[in-house]
């Protein structure tokens, strides 16, 4: 059975779990459990992890960089996508490509994307619109 059993995103900070935490919260994933450094959430058969570590190699991701450039999650309805584009500056993510939101991605693609204040990108995909 093919499919994604989990991510780990490594955090640096509280504020950057408070901006994953919203995002999950309104994507629908569920705070599983809890720990001094970190949490995990899940959905649909996976989850998320977010983790600060001591082998943090800076206080910033580098999407442009080698390595993970974006996490694209379901979002259900187009209707979502829009409610949380419309709240996500007031917990800590900027929207990007808003000048050509929702369709950055082409016409059949409805979707947003946002920055985190560590510089992490996600995207959020409406199935259906």
């Amino acid at each position: 059975m093919a499919g994604i059993h989990h991510v780990e995103i490594w955090i640096v900070d509280a504020p950057a779990l408070a901006e994953w935490g919203w995002l999950l919260r309104e994507l629908k994933f569920a705070r599983e459990s809890e720990w001094e450094d970190g949490e995990s959430w899940a959905a649909g058969g996976a989850y998320v992890t977010l983790t600060t570590s001591p082998n943090l190699s800076g206080p910033t991701h580098d999407r442009r960089a080698p390595g993970m450039n974006h996490l694209a999650f379901k979002a259900g309805t187009a209707a979502v996508v829009d409610a949380i584009m419309a709240t996500a500056t007031s917990h800590g993510w900027q929207p990007l490509y808003h000048d050509r939101y929702p369709h950055a991605g082409g016409t059949d693609h409805y979707a947003g994307w946002l920055e985190n204040s560590a510089g992490f990108k996600a995207e959020v995909v409406a199935d259906e619109f």
